[in-house]
């Protein structure tokens, strides 16, 4: 009869410690699902909300744009509004530079089909074959990372 009191006594421990443990995956389980709905909701408003810190950068941007229109309505208009727009464009480059925003130097240089798109080649007797004569639109890295490049045109070398 011992022996049936021990086995008795060790199947209701292992109950025990079975229900315990089925207790804690379900606490575990419960937290688990509440992780990823956090982790799901932080995931959406990071997509949606995260261009704020560089839209809030180009809005003073947009406010001097608007200043400098209606400055233009004055007196000298073309200068007022030439100058209104050169500061402008300082301060969006100033923005963008704060977000690793930087322009491709093209004009004069070696041409190089990972930065630069050819739109045309001309015959030069100033710029050396297969360098880059003008630029059509400027190229910009983010970081280190292509983000539009250059369309540019490039020399033949001097013509025959």
């Amino acid at each position: 009869m011992e022996g049936a009191s021990d086995f008795q006594q060790t199947l209701e421990s292992k109950t025990d410690e079975c229900a315990a443990l089925n207790e804690k995956y379900l606490r575990l389980a419960a937290e688990f699902d509440n992780y990823k709905r956090l982790a799901q909701r932080d995931l959406r408003d990071q997509i949606k909300f995260g261009n704020e810190q560089i839209l809030k950068e180009l809005l003073p941007v947009v406010d001097n744009l608007e200043r400098a229109i209606k400055s233009s309505k004055g007196a000298s208009p073309l200068d007022a509004l030439t100058q209104g727009v050169e500061l402008t464009l300082k301060q969006l480059m100033s923005a963008l530079a704060k977000f690793g925003v930087t322009a491709v130097e093209s004009v004069g240089q070696n041409f190089d089909p990972a930065t630069q798109q050819a739109v045309a080649q001309v015959p030069s007797d100033t710029v050396p074959e297969n360098h880059v004569v003008e630029e059509y639109q400027k190229g910009y890295l983010l970081q280190d990372r292509i983000l539009r490049a250059a369309m540019v045109t490039v020399s033949t070398g001097a013509p025959n």
